[in-house]
């Protein structure tokens, strides 16, 4: 990467990374002989600090918040190096406690962006997904606090697979205006690309997700955002007893070198995992208690000898299944998105008002306990809930635009344990400064004797 610049750089010797303690972070630090050519103060890697004594070999050192980082530039580079290593306690988490939510806008009748942050803020949700990187819906979480992954869709992964410029033109338009007042914390690149049917799609990914991470580097951002690409469950085979999951043959030559980068950057797979799409698929042969986190008899594993529950620990553990069998077991699994529509066809079973505030409810209720999966016990799982709003414009069956927990004038369309939030009657009108607006919900201040109504505006 930094060499690209200069063909005089040719002799890299040396490189050691260690750990050190400053008063108030652990960086790494990179010493690396190497041309001084490739290392200025506005090179690829990290912020060069002249006063350090330069050795011979025009040794220079470098700091960072993850060793994958520093790695990642140094094999980049094309040399031959010698690492050693010292723990250090920051890398780059693109999330805070273990459940966030999907806000998609797919929709003409949802609130507006500074009122979702309100609702968001109510809610006590400090994790959320978007897919786009909305110029409207940045400025609105500016100051929030709210930490947010903003995707790069499936339409741009061409373009940005064409070079880092590209790359590095859509993050200083989409993501570095916003910084750091908006809490911009990953990029997902792309949407279950490979699980879809489009395998010039595939061919690209690994280059687009490679170049917004070298742009991010080179914008001095990658310490701060995490850089991913979500997969849905398409990607498996013989996903069940979970210990059996692998992923399919035919998308070993795009998988597995995706996953090797992500690997060497410290990015987690991230998987949409549905046990309502499971259960809708096989009604006869899926107990429905098991897919809803209720009393059910469960599933013993036969050659882990684990016993599940309920279905989306199996997926999970399915994926940490196919990782391992992949060369990856010490790569972490975050569910990008879950959840249960509360309508559908005729054809689409379990999709229920009753159904889905019960998958959803358990789910957060099993997510803030912060526990592992039976196969991998000792990683908390976290999750993306979907979705924030039903989606009114989303083509497809019915149930792809009624996976909300809110509706669309932001009244709650049921109960999943929000302590910050209860029902309120949408037809409620209150005064504002603006005018008459629907109420939607009430915020409830426990501190407080008073119940403040909220007023959303769309």
């Amino acid at each position: 990467m930094a060499c690209l610049r200069s063909k005089l750089c040719i002799l890299r010797l040396g490189v050691i990374i260690s750990g050190q303690v400053t008063p108030s972070h652990h960086f790494y630090k990179l010493h690396a002989a190497s041309c001084p050519i490739c290392f200025q103060p506005n090179g690829v890697l990290f912020s060069l600090f002249p006063s350090l004594p330069p050795p011979p070999l025009s040794y220079c050192a470098f700091f960072c918040r993850s060793k994958e980082t520093a790695l990642y530039h140094l094999i980049s580079a094309n040399g031959a190096f010698s690492f050693f290593f010292c723990p250090a306690d920051l890398s780059v988490h693109a999330f805070t406690g273990t459940y966030g939510i999907n806000y998609g806008r797919i929709a003409d009748n949802i609130p507006s962006p500074e009122s979702v942050v309100t609702l968001l803020k109510a809610a006590k949700i400090k994790n959320v997904r978007i897919y786009d990187a909305n110029h409207d819906v940045l400025t609105a979480f500016k100051g929030s606090g709210i930490e947010i992954i903003v995707g790069l869709g499936n339409e741009f992964l061409k373009e940005i697979s064409v070079g880092e410029d590209h790359a590095i033109d859509w993050i200083k338009e989409n993501v570095q205006p916003f910084l750091p007042g908006t809490k911009i914390r990953g990029i997902a690149v792309g949407n279950e690309v490979l699980g879809s049917t489009d395998p010039e799609l595939w061919e690209v990914l690994l280059n687009a997700v490679k170049n917004v991470y070298s742009a991010v580097s080179r914008l001095h951002l990658a310490d701060d955002i995490e850089v991913s690409s979500p997969h849905s469950e398409a990607v498996f085979a013989n996903s069940f007893p979970p210990s059996a999951c692998i992923f399919k043959e035919t998308l070993l030559p795009y998988m597995k070198p995706l996953l090797q980068f992500f690997s060497q950057i410290g990015s987690p797979f991230y998987i949409n995992a549905y046990p309502f799409l499971a259960y809708m698929s096989d009604p006869e042969h899926i107990d429905l208690n098991y897919a809803l986190f209720q009393s059910n008899p469960g599933i013993q594993d036969s050659k882990t000898n684990l016993h599940y529950d309920n279905m989306f620990d199996a997926q999970v553990d399915a994926a940490y299944a196919a990782l391992e069998k992949a060369g990856f077991a010490k790569m972490e699994v975050i569910v990008s998105e879950t959840g249960w529509a509360s309508k559908g066809d005729a054809t689409e079973a379990g999709a229920t008002p009753k159904n889905a505030r019960t998958y959803n409810y358990n789910l957060r209720k099993r997510l803030m306990k912060k526990k592992g999966t039976p196969y991998r016990p000792k990683i908390a799982v976290k999750a993306y809930i979907f979705a924030l709003f039903n989606e009114n414009l989303k083509p497809g069956p019915t149930s792809e635009r009624n996976f909300g927990l809110f509706k669309a004038d932001g009244s709650i369309s049921y109960d999943i344990g929000f302590t910050g939030l209860t029902s309120a009657a949408s037809s409620l009108k209150v005064t504002g400064a603006g005018g008459w607006f629907q109420s939607s919900y009430l915020v409830v201040f426990a501190t407080c004797a008073a119940v403040v109504p909220l007023a959303l505006t769309s």
